[in-house]
């Protein structure tokens, strides 16, 4: 896990960021995505309040460009927008004090900042397990939608909040549409790389991202999932009801 701390600073801090991301940041810590005005993902973080700062803990690979875009929105906002180096630690076990609950899910444990250290959990089996997505492999900047990679399950995303970059497009999928395509977790036999396309019967039915423990998690559309699906040379079916 390789992680960015970008510390906001400023009177205008909160309201700055409130009407750029796709979470309520005035309810405490929060996991949240900078959108394009399509309602593409751009990049996803936690947003973790700390006496007069915002702490946006992110991905190092996506924290210059998210940099460089929220500079851009700055305007004459009274705010600072620094990179900062501050260590992460993260466990499942018991949380030590000061540590805060992985806003995400429940299985993600706490995460401890300014403190090093990990406590060996298997993150790619949890993340499987739960159809968790992960920056730079299952969210993929200017190409997923949001809703489409379960930020509505996983608590990144409140649809009260009001307005925000990419919030209509992201209302209209919510609202007006049937989601036909999506994350899911699938049964899987061998494995592939990361990308690669699952096929059926000659017809694409989606890409495969994650494994772990014979289990992957997959994007892809709904109506095509069927048996004996491949990719590369793994063979891929839906999940049996109670497997998960």
């Amino acid at each position: 896990m390789t992680r960015q701390i970008i510390r906001l600073t400023g009177e205008d801090r909160i309201e700055f960021l409130q009407g750029l991301v796709t979470n309520d940041i005035s309810r405490g810590a929060c996991w949240a995505a900078l959108l394009t005005p399509q309602g593409k993902y751009l990049a996803d973080f936690l947003v973790i309040p700390q006496d007069d700062a915002l702490l946006l803990d992110v991905d190092a690979g996506l924290a210059d460009d998210l940099m460089r875009r929220l500079s851009m929105y700055k305007l004459r906002s009274k705010v600072t927008i620094e990179a900062i180096d501050m260590p992460v630690a993260r466990g499942t076990g018991p949380a030590p004090e000061g540590a805060i609950a992985d806003p995400r899910h429940d299985a993600l444990g706490w995460r401890h900042y300014g403190a090093t250290g990990d406590d060996g959990t298997d993150w790619d089996a949890i993340r499987v397990a739960h159809c968790i997505p992960e920056s730079l492999i299952e969210l993929i900047p200017n190409d997923t939608f949001i809703l489409e990679a379960g930020f509505e399950r996983l608590h990144g995303v409140d649809f009260r909040k009001g307005c925000y970059v990419g919030q209509e497009v992201t209302a209209r999928m919510k609202h007006k549409t049937e989601l036909r395509k999506g994350s899911t977790v699938l049964a899987i036999d061998g494995q592939a790389p990361v990308g690669t396309k699952i096929v059926s019967d000659g017809r694409e039915v989606g890409t495969l991202f994650t494994q772990s423990g014979g289990k992957a998690i997959a994007h892809v559309r709904f109506d095509r999932l069927a048996e004996g699906m491949q990719a590369d040379t793994a063979r891929l079916s839906p999940l049996r009801v109670g497997s998960e």
